[in-house]
């Protein structure tokens, strides 16, 4: 239906979008989606032609033997792609939200062994499935609830590359102009493609955006077409120089931003701040490569200090192993400077925490603090043990913890503590808990 010729602009703008890309007729017609040649030369000719899924295909940034990787395709649908891949070498999971009988029957004729799961993207992460060096998710995005969540997950299932394929809405104006504010079209019903659940149109920069923001490292455009774009997804840096051009940051320190300790939920939206060095002027962020447990992570923010340190501010990537971290920062034009640590989704093992004294951090008077200030050497604690973990127990009132040691030879950490200001004078007990245990106290005077 046309819309009447008074018709209000956002009006037609639906009835062109409902008309711009329906297969839906089509479909009916052909009963196949993707088109296929089969080993003895027939052909299936479904709505997506063959020649055009071949020449989608030239446009991956993949090798042609894919020997010894894991490809996982995300709405496999009658699987031209899954089965493309594993006739290239790769061992493949196949994943739509429906079970297709065009696949199966592929499936079948070619003598696949691809796996075929039927989940929902959200129950992917845990099925087990585990990790892919190549994720397709081709004309997936527009049809999540939660675009953003489904990237993010997409990111964390990745350990290489995952080949993005949208809608978008400006196919035919994009000009590559960074200066474009990100954009997405919301859709209440069938305004997209007369197809009920179709939920967003991304701009051609909101979908690279929405990739950068998801944890990817680096965004490739590879295509953009009248109606859709082709990004490259990749979760590592590109090598380092062989000729680098200056020094690397000297990293001075980091820490989670919510708790400036160094233990890190991957359940929550983390980031983490990295202070450091470096002579290279006029620095922005987007020269800044970090790398966290082997992914790389994009800085989103970025200041000088008035110390003259910078600081930059990075996301956790999806899908960092559970553990030690190693944490190590350059710039586009350096190489990695050295290496330090941080604790992803590790817990606390505390057997037993001992006091060996506790002084007063400005006099070093035992046992009587007159600054509001507290230094004890305390045994037992974590490897992970940090500011935020670590607690100080003046009776029952809390003393902030501001500085966690490394373990000396005979074991015990330099703990100092800093005073609340209306904390009252007289004898206290002092204690240290940490992970739900907590040390025997000692007696502290106050003055």
């Amino acid at each position: 239906m046309i819309p009447p010729a008074d018709a209000p602009p956002s009006v037609g703008l639906r009835e062109s979008r409902r008309r711009q890309n329906d297969f839906t007729r089509a479909l009916l017609e052909k009963g196949w989606y993707h088109s296929f040649e089969l080993p003895d030369g027939t052909r299936i000719d479904g709505c997506m032609p063959l020649e055009w899924e071949r020449a989608r295909w030239t446009r991956f940034p993949l090798p042609a033997d894919l020997t010894g990787k894991r490809v996982l395709d995300i709405g496999a649908w009658d699987g031209w792609f899954s089965f493309e891949a594993e006739r290239r070498g790769a061992a493949v999971t196949s994943v739509d939200v429906f079970e297709c009988a065009n696949y199966l029957n592929m499936h079948r004729r070619l003598g696949s062994r691809a796996d075929y799961r039927n989940l929902d993207l959200y129950e992917i992460p845990t099925a087990g499935l585990g990790r892919f060096e190549i994720v397709f998710f081709l004309g997936v995005l527009y049809h999540l609830k939660y675009p953003f969540l489904g990237l993010e997950i997409v990111c964390g299932l990745t350990t290489d590359v995952a080949i993005v394929e949208s809608f978008v809405i400006d196919g035919p104006t994009w000009r590559g102009d960074r200066n474009d504010i990100p954009r997405l079209e919301f859709y209440e019903t069938d305004e997209l493609n007369g197809q009920f659940d179709n939920w967003f149109g991304p701009s051609v920069g909101a979908l690279e955006a929405l990739c950068r923001a998801a944890g990817f490292a680096r965004v490739e455009n590879l295509a953009v077409d009248r109606d859709s774009a082709l990004l490259a997804c990749y979760r590592h840096w590109l090598p380092e120089p062989v000729s680098p051009a200056c020094d690397p940051p000297e990293l001075l320190a980091l820490a989670n931003v919510n708790t400036y300790g160094i233990n890190f939920n991957s359940r929550r939206d983390q980031y983490v701040a990295c202070w450091f060095r470096t002579a290279v002027p006029d620095l922005r962020r987007e020269r800044l490569h970090l790398e966290i447990g082997g992914f790389g992570a994009p800085a989103v923010h970025l200041q000088l200090e008035e110390t003259g340190a910078w600081r930059g501010t990075f996301r956790i990537p999806p899908g960092t192993p559970a553990g030690w971290s190693d944490v190590r920062l350059r710039l586009t034009e350096s190489c990695f400077g050295a290496t330090r640590r941080i604790a992803i989704d590790m817990l606390l093992h505390v057997e037993a925490i001992a006091l060996k004294d506790v002084l007063d951090a400005h006099t070093w008077t035992p046992r009587r603090i007159t600054s509001g200030h507290a230094t004890c050497w305390v045994s037992g604690l974590p490897e992970n043990c940090d500011a935020h973990n670590v607690r100080a127990f003046l009776g029952e009132s809390r003393a902030a913890v501001s500085f966690i040691g490394e373990p000396g030879i005979d074991g015990f950490r330099q703990v100092n503590t800093a005073l609340a200001p209306d904390t009252p004078r007289g004898e206290k007990p002092f204690r240290i808990e940490c992970g739900g245990v907590s040390s025997p106290p000692l007696t502290v005077r106050i003055d």
